[in-house]
Order: C-alpha cells, then structure tokens, then sequence
C-alpha cells in the first residue's frame, strides 16, 4: 500500500504540474478529488480497515488528499496568472493618446454680454441692481412719467396679468422700474450708480424683435450731473464693450417720456471687405451710423418719483438691449435664433466656461 500511494502520489502531482489550461486542471480535480475520483476513493477504504491498518494507513491517504489539493490550487492560480498577462499584452491601451471629446455645455451669447457689461460698469462704480419681472402699473408707467395715454400701455404693445389686482400688473416692458426701486431704496438722500441688467417683454416679434428679450439700464443720480457725464461714460463703455480705442459716438435729439432732454446715440462703423465694422470714422470712406442706445437726462418728475428733490438733484440714464449688443459684437443676424433651443447654433456661438472672454484688464486697458 505504502509503494502504490507514493507512486499515485507522483502520477498525480506530475498531472498537475503537466496541466497547461484550467480546463485540463479542472479534469484532474474531478478525476482525484470528486465523488468518483481516485483519492476520494481510497478515503473511502478506511471504513473497511482495521484499526492498526487505518492507524498506519489513514494519515499517509490524508496527506496525498491535502497534497493533491495544494497542487491543484496553486496550478489553477499560475494558470490565471499567465491568462491575465496574456490578456493584458494583446489589449494594451496606449495612454498617450488623447481621449475622445467629452460633451461639454457653453455659456450663452446673453450670459456673457451681462458678465462684460457688469465688469465694466463695475470698473466705472456702478453697482447691479435687479427687480421683479412681474411689475405694478406704478413702478413700470406713472413713475417713469409715462401718461395713461401712452400708446406703450396699450394692450397690444404690453403683456397684462389677467385676474383682479388692487393695480394692473403686467410683465414689465423694460427694466426701468428698477430705477425707481433703486432711487426709493436710497431715501432721497444718497447718491445712486446703478445699471439694471434682465429680462423683459413686450408684445413683438421679427427679425430683431421678440416677446422676450434682455435689456440693460444705468442710472446716475447726484448733484451737479451733466450731459456730459452721459457722454463720458457711454463713450467709455462702448469703447471696452467693442474693445475699441476709434469708437465714434453721436447723439441725436430724441424724446422719451422718462428722460429731457433725451438722445438717440448712434455709433460709427465703417466697410471692411463689403461687412460692416463697428469703430473707425463714418464720414471717411464707405461707413456710417448704427443706433445702439437711447439715453438722457433724468426727467425731474422721475427724480421726483424716486423721492428726491429735483431742484437739488440730477442725473442721466441709458438703455439697451443686450441681445443687439451681442448680435453687433459677435456677428449675429437674427434675434429669434438666441431663444430656439438650437444646440448646434449655441455651439457655433456659445463660449466656453473655462475659456471665455474677459475684460478683466478694465475700461484703461
């Protein structure tokens, strides 16, 4: 017994050395160790032994069991071994490659003209000050010295909440009423400097026009303000804003219920190519005037509205729309395309969030 369990045990050890796939070691396994396997039968002897014989016997067939199961493991494991190398040789990934694009969202036209306008205007002292959109008759018509006659109240021209409001409330048609809220929020006594960016809405749509759009206003009010603080500054922001030092302005008499005296302010391009540049002067060469802004001086019964008193206090204001803004500086020809939805559209004109433009350096730079 003792010779043929030493050579089962080298037959068996010698197998397993031998196998050279998990399929074959597995085939060994189940030949030796399972319920009909050569080692499990010689367990099964011990049974039928006396005890001197399971005594001398028994741990001589324990330790082949124990070696068979050793070797078959640690076979198995350098078996999987080499599959995985394997594996990992023929399916190398070359890390210097570069990765394929992952999709990435843009900052819209509009969001990014507002963070330019607020850099500027914050380069110039003017803080943002914002309103809600849902408005009260008082604050977006009468305080703005805007009569009952107006043909801007007219239903066709502004959008009314229906239901029964102690005042008319309506959508607010620009983002003036802001001023007023600034001009009460300061007491009548304090100097304000504000610009009041945001979204407004009137009943329109074309080309260059549409029921929802962004505008942005300024507002100055202290003592001894002039036209020509007006001037100074619009000059100065369309000069950072087109990033331009031969920005050319004109201003044309215009009226405006809020504002006397009030302005048109045109700003000069030139032809380059057959397109149009904003900056360089328009009356040399092929060029000419582009209306971009309506301002003027603040009108004393707004000044009066907002709780100062005229006779001692005075200031300008200025509005534009911030989507003709982006469409000039950017090359865009039709408004309603800011407002579709149209990812390929955003993706041609949206700007990066970790690369946009900045204007950082400040209106002297």
């Amino acid at each position: 017994m003792t010779t043929d369990l030493d050579q089962l045990r080298t037959d068996l050890l010698g197998s397993i050395e031998a196998a050279t796939a998990l399929d074959a070691i597995e085939a060994v396994r189940v030949s030796t160790l399972g319920k009909q396997g050569s080692v499990t039968g010689l367990l099964k002897t011990l049974g039928g032994m006396s005890p001197e014989e399971r005594q001398q016997t028994g741990p001589r067939i324990h330790a082949l069991r124990e070696a068979v199961s050793e070797a078959l493991g640690a076979r198995k494991a350098s078996l999987e071994a080499e599959a995985l190398n394997a594996k990992l040789a023929s399916e190398t990934l070359d890390m210097t490659l570069p990765v394929d694009g992952v999709p990435a969202g843009s900052v819209h036209p509009v969001s990014q003209v507002m963070d330019e306008l607020a850099e500027i205007f914050a380069d110039l002292g003017f803080a943002v000050a914002t309103g809600p959109e849902i408005e009260d008759d008082w604050h977006n018509f009468s305080a703005l010295n805007i009569p009952e006659t107006h043909p801007a109240r007219a239903m066709h021209d502004t959008f009314y909440l229906a239901g029964d409001h102690a005042t008319p409330m309506v959508l607010r048609t620009h983002t003036s009423p802001v001023q007023i809220r600034a001009m009460k929020a300061a007491g009548g006594n304090k100097p304000v400097r504000i610009i009041a960016p945001g979204r407004t809405y009137r009943s329109d749509s074309d080309a260059t026009h549409t029921p929802m759009f962004h505008q942005v206003e300024g507002l100055v009010i202290d003592k001894g303000i002039t036209l020509g603080h007006l001037k100074w500054t619009l000059e100065t922001f369309l000069k950072a804003f087109f990033e331009r030092d031969d920005i050319v302005l004109r201003l044309r008499p215009s009226y405006f219920p809020f504002t006397e005296p009030s302005a048109e302010v045109d700003i000069g391009f030139t032809v380059i190519n057959g397109k149009r540049v904003i900056g360089g002067d328009p009356t040399k060469g092929e060029g000419g005037w582009m209306e971009v802004l309506g301002s003027g001086m603040v009108h004393s019964k707004v000044i009066e509205a907002g709780g100062f008193d005229p006779n001692e206090w005075q200031g300008f204001a200025f509005g534009c729309g911030i989507d003709r803004l982006a469409m000039l500086k950017y090359g865009m020809d039709d408004l309603r395309a800011f407002f579709d939805g149209d990812l390929r559209w955003l993706k041609h004109y949206g700007f990066s969030a970790l690369d946009v433009p900045t204007l950082s350096g400040g209106v002297g730079a």
